[in-house]
């Protein structure tokens, strides 16, 4: 097992100091579902609901999110993000959410990544709540991570 790197030598809470690391282009891919009756799912697929188009606004507020990670997950670093984007899938009884992020910066973006696609999910629920309120997050997970020391890796080959 690794040594955690937000912990200092003392056992306190840490930011990692990335100022000595190289500047290289990184990616991450993430991903959310969120589950939900069938009737709920038509009236996003029909573009039916009184507050607007549930998936355009869910898109921005996942890009927003990405943007503003830093202040939400105490020990991010503030980043320069190059690329963010925010894509759905429909599933079987809901929306799969598949997030992007890429920069070229001295750390990753894997929190941003991931900050995108669950707020994207809270944004669906949030916008869909009146007719649906037993709707499901799950599987928020990190599918890919690219660039920086650690190099390239997918879910299916972490072990």
């Amino acid at each position: 097992m690794s040594q955690l790197t937000h912990v200092n030598n003392q056992g306190e809470a840490n930011m990692v100091d990335v100022s000595d690391k190289e500047s290289s282009t990184r990616s991450a891919t993430a991903t959310a579902k969120i589950l939900m009756k069938g009737t709920t799912l038509q009236k996003i697929k029909d573009n039916n609901f009184k507050k607007g188009d549930v998936l355009s606004v869910a898109r921005i507020a996942g890009i927003m999110a990405a943007k503003q990670t830093h202040h939400l997950i105490p020990m991010c670093h503030s980043l320069n993000l190059s690329k963010v984007s925010v894509d759905f899938e429909f599933i079987e009884n809901g929306i799969k959410i598949i997030t992007f992020a890429k920069l070229n910066a001295q750390t990753g973006v894997e929190m941003e990544a991931l900050t995108a696609a669950n707020i994207a999910a809270l944004t669906i629920y949030d916008m869909c709540k009146a007719v649906d309120r037993f709707m499901k997050i799950t599987d928020v997970q990190l599918l890919e991570k690219q660039g920086g020391k650690s190099g390239h890796w997918t879910l299916n080959s972490y072990d």
